[in-house]
């Protein structure tokens, strides 16, 4: 036996066995399911639920509308810093420990922002909560990537994503309703007790990793799997697409609100937060589309979920209500297809340190949360909703033809 035959056979030595994958329909898939799912949940509950009470904390603190802002975008801000580091981490010390962990500082930290008296000290929490949170968003995926059947995993990482959803929108949901009765302290505390609740339920019942490998963390290593990734012929094409989704997905909720709360409709505020009951298509589309490409291929379900956003976007230019919520509802369906198949994408194509490769299509996912939402304004200002919808077509047909590449290079 040669020494590259002895290479090979030490290599396939560390690849599980097919048979102790966790499959669909078994026991165990439903344990990783639910806690994945509750923790999906929390994660962008803790992280949204201060989007709805924005108004409240201004006047509470005293601090302007935009200052206001920085509770909700130090913490996605610091997330996408955090994803840099977590991912890699998860790679040496393990997937359960970090995530376990992570959620539950970010809930305890939610708890200790309730009780804050100054302003710097609500920024202070909210940006510790954000980083936190990066320790779930990515390991998550990763672990779902690792433990799963192949077969399975992009249906298992619809329902995760689902969970991503339901906890958008039941943050803003109920911390506003609570709020609005009580007080935006008791609405906080209440969104931290529910997530510390959550993480104490996925430390409970999510399996310990069984196919995990630790990587060293030396900057040399990091190094040399982060050039890995970016010359791989797929990930940085995945990268651009989660970068170019997000981007369009929060454009439109970051401004359909300043649409709809001018005449002719003038709708209250209110009612325009109870628009992100358009989220609850994404708990269906998201698992829907993670089934589907087992039949038609990753690619392709990934063309036809920013086929149906570019379509929804295009609804809503028409002047009438009972056009512009359904527009709403086929492109949030779409995007949280999308990035079902995208995401669920990037652990099978990572060679090696997949935690590091989830981290960098999350990173350029809130990295295009970030630019685009914040350019979609001078579109607004400039052209009206009209420009805001000319701003996402672009950004859906460059993610059409981001589409068109995976599928052509056959990855």
């Amino acid at each position: 036996m040669n020494v590259t035959t002895r290479l090979v056979t030490a290599e396939e030595s560390l690849t599980p066995p097919a048979e102790i994958y966790i499959k669909r329909g078994t026991p165990q898939f439903m344990r990783v399911t639910l806690a994945l799912f509750s923790a999906g949940l929390a994660t962008f509950a803790l992280l949204y639920c201060v989007q709805p009470i924005l108004p409240i904390l201004s006047q509470a603190f005293g601090v302007s509308p935009a200052a206001s802002s920085l509770s909700l975008s130090i913490s996605t801000g610091l997330l996408a810093l955090g994803l840099l580091v977590t991912g890699p981490l998860s790679d040496a010390v393990g997937r359960k420990n970090v995530m376990v962990t992570a959620l539950m500082l970010a809930a305890l930290f939610t708890l200790l922002s309730a009780g804050m008296s100054s302003w710097h000290g609500i920024l202070l929490m909210r940006a510790l909560t954000g980083l936190a949170l990066s320790g779930v968003a990515a390991v998550g995926m990763t672990y779902l990537s690792e433990e799963i059947h192949p077969s399975a995993i992009a249906f298992s990482m619809g329902l995760y994503i689902s969970g991503n959803s339901i906890g958008g929108m039941s943050g803003r949901l109920l911390s506003g309703v609570i709020a609005d009765f009580t007080s935006w302290r008791v609405a906080v505390a209440v969104i931290g007790c529910f997530a510390l609740a959550g993480a104490l339920m996925f430390w409970k019942i999510l399996p310990p990793s069984r196919h995990f490998r630790p990587a060293s963390l030396r900057p040399r290593s990091l190094l040399i799997n982060f050039r890995l990734h970016w010359r791989d012929s797929g990930l940085p094409l995945l990268f651009a697409e989660g970068f170019l989704l997000m981007g369009a997905f929060v454009t439109l909720f970051n401004y359909i609100g300043y649409r709809l709360l001018s005449p002719p409709w003038s709708l209250s505020q209110a009612v325009v937060g109870l628009l992100s009951v358009v989220y609850l298509t994404g708990s269906w589309s998201s698992p829907k589309a993670g089934a589907m490409t087992a039949k038609y291929g990753r690619a392709a379900v990934l063309l036809a979920s920013v086929t149906l956003m570019l379509a929804g976007v295009l609804i809503t230019l028409a002047n009438t209500l009972w056009l512009i919520f359904p527009g709403m509802m086929l492109f949030t369906a779409g995007f949280f297809a999308a990035h079902s198949v995208a995401s669920g994408w990037i652990g099978p194509r990572a060679r090696r340190a997949k935690g590091q490769a989830s981290s960098l299509y999350l990173f350029s996912y809130y990295l295009g949360s970030s630019l685009a939402g914040t350019l979609g304004g001078v579109f607004w200002h400039h052209f009206g909703w009209p420009g805001i919808a000319g701003f996402i077509t672009l950004l859906l047909l460059l993610a059409l033809m981001t589409g068109f590449r995976l599928r052509s290079k056959k990855l």
